[in-house]
């Protein structure tokens, strides 16, 4: 019998509640977060379990940050690049986030993360974009407008990766503070 499975991610920025609950739903079956895979989950079988999973973005997390999150009865389940971070807890366990300042400071912390490579990726699509409009008017050599033509296409492909996601936490920051 199969001891692994894969799941896909709608997107942390755009389903990180629906993934958590979808998480949550899987180890009822006994299917619990092992750590995170390319564009998703690794899930391993075990008992099934009444598990709640919650997301916190924390870069550079120390041994501190784990300990306060145990001391509140949360489990560290994994994380990626040691700044996102899942947590599981009972279902009795009191949320990890249970005000509007507090969701608010998490979301805002991501949106910054991702604004500055979005920015940085920007930048240097425009970058691409002028070396290539220059080569067209003959002010630079037209080898430089096909290799810069290429590097466009490839930055604006990358773009999309910090971008859609700094859209995202906008739009739910946006949401958060109406209401």
């Amino acid at each position: 019998m199969k001891q692994t499975k894969y799941i896909m991610s709608g997107g942390i920025a755009f389903s990180e509640e629906k993934d958590l609950e979808k998480l949550s739903n899987y180890a009822k079956k006994g299917w619990i977060l092992d750590r995170f895979a390319l564009f998703g989950y690794k899930l391993k079988k075990a008992e099934p379990q009444e598990i709640q999973y919650s997301m916190d973005f924390q870069p550079d997390a120390d041994e501190e940050y784990f300990m306060y999150f145990e001391e509140a009865g949360w489990s560290h389940a994994c994380s990626i690049g040691n700044e996102i971070h899942i947590f599981s807890a009972s279902m009795k366990a009191k949320p990890i986030y249970s005000d509007k300042v507090t969701i608010i400071e998490k979301y805002e912390r991501e949106k910054k993360q991702m604004g500055k490579a979005a920015l940085i990726t920007l930048t240097i699509s425009i970058m691409f974009l002028l070396f290539n409009i220059m080569s067209l008017y003959g002010w630079l050599p037209e080898y430089i407008g096909n290799i810069s033509e290429i590097l466009l296409i490839i930055s604006i492909i990358i773009l999309v990766f910090p971008g859609l996601p700094y859209i995202a936490y906008l739009y739910r920051l946006n949401k958060l503070r109406k209401f």
